[in-house]
């Protein structure tokens, strides 16, 4: 058994230890759960640096909604956690924190950018945690990290206090190790009864052509596995093509490149203090106009319009969580072109007004890294995610097991 501290200073996946925790309700539905927070969602008196040296010594007056929800429930807020600087990217490696690891392997990235959160869980450092979704900045790094996280749908649980990053698809929501302890957590952050999922799986899962011909064999292998579990099952699993996603991933990042740009304008003037992963980011916003990011709009209602006849004839949509393996760490990559090959699962979905659940559904024949797959709902339909994934974690242990770096 390793140590807590090893395993932080292994991982680095947390930036601050709060000791004691926040003030919390002495009972609730989450009574003696441990969560961690992404350290981009204020903390009264506590840093909450955003993983950048721009808020190095930031210290907020008040808590964030969602932390405020889940101490009323009993919970107890124990961590703030790495990220990649200003939730932006999907390594974890761009931190003024420095870069996060992934305990099943610690040369390998944990996804981003709740890189930290979905670390901490699976190192068991937190029994849950709290990360952000832009374009699958939950989903990613729960799939890298063999763990469960939910996308709720816009605008179903409160933004305020988190950074935003593009506060037109930016969503908050939980990461832990099952769908049970994720469905409480959401039930409390949605401000909702707290129900216990209700292992069914759905009637009809739609599984999308894939829009690009380069998916890792070793993936394709796990999750056509994982499909068996549901067609065993009694489920009818339905080829579906869905209308312009091929073009999805350059819309969301249209929308938000823009308003990254605007949101850390005044900060271009000291330009160094962001990490290079991230300024590079932000100087691709800049080139962004008016006119295209009024095309990007009209195409993502578009794009939801024919989502929405895809939902008339199928439950729920499959797909892979992360088209390749984890990655390894590297710092030489082309940080655009890493964040478009990691993203391309994930993105489509962020322009819809639904849920996506991340599961745990098996591990790479080559490498023995985790793999991932997600669900998406229509709008509403998280409580139609939850069960589904309670029954496939009843017919499967991935999610169950823990990685070599942890305290379990």
């Amino acid at each position: 058994m390793t140590s807590a501290r090893e395993v932080m200073a292994a991982t680095n996946a947390v930036i601050t230890v709060i000791d004691p925790p926040l003030p919390h309700a002495a009972d609730g539905p989450l009574a003696g759960v441990r969560v961690g927070l992404k350290d981009s969602i204020d903390t009264a008196g506590v840093r909450t640096t955003c993983a950048s040296a721009y808020f190095a010594d930031r210290v907020p007056n008040a808590d964030a909604e969602v932390v405020s929800r889940l101490a009323a429930a009993g919970a107890q807020m124990v961590a703030k956690l790495n990220l990649s600087e200003f939730a932006v990217g999907l390594t974890s490696q761009n931190s003024a924190a420095g870069p996060c690891r992934n305990p099943w392997a610690l040369d390998r990235i944990p996804g981003g950018s709740s890189g930290g959160s979905a670390a901490a869980v699976a190192a068991g450092l937190v029994d849950v945690a709290l990360g952000t979704d832009t374009g699958g900045s939950v989903r990613v790094p729960a799939a890298a990290c063999g763990v469960t996280g939910l996308r709720p749908g816009i605008s179903v649980v409160p933004d305020a206090g988190t950074w935003p990053v593009c506060e037109l698809v930016d969503t908050v929501g939980p990461i832990a190790r099952d769908v049970g302890l994720v469905a409480r957590v959401f039930a409390v952050l949605a401000g909702r009864e707290v129900r216990e999922p209700e292992p069914v799986p759905p009637r009809r899962i739609g599984v999308p052509t894939l829009w690009f011909d380069d998916l890792d064999p070793g993936v394709a292998e796990v999750v056509d596995a994982a499909q068996r579990v549901f067609r065993d099952g009694g489920v009818e699993l339905v080829p579906v093509d869905v209308p312009g996603i091929c073009s999805a991933q350059d819309v969301l990042y249209t929308l938000i490149y823009s308003e990254m740009a605007d949101l850390h304008g005044e900060r271009l003037a000291r330009p160094g203090l962001f990490q290079p992963d991230t300024l590079a980011r932000v100087q691709v916003g800049r080139a962004v106009s008016e006119g295209e990011r009024a095309e990007a709009l009209e195409a993502r209602a578009e794009f939801k319009r024919g989502l929405e006849e895809v939902f008339a004839r199928v439950d729920v949509l499959l797909t892979p969580a992360l088209p390749v393996d984890v990655p390894r760490a590297r710092t030489d990559d082309d940080v655009l072109s890493t964040t478009r090959r990691l993203a391309q699962l994930s993105s489509p979905w962020s322009l819809h007004a639904g849920p996506t659940l991340a599961l745990p559904a098996g591990r790479h024949p080559v490498s023995g890294m985790p793999v991932g797959l997600q669900l998406t709902a229509p709008a509403g339909g998280e409580d139609r995610l939850l069960d589904a994934g309670a029954w496939f974690q009843q017919r499967t242990d991935w999610h169950a097991a823990r990685p070599p770096c942890s305290v379990d």
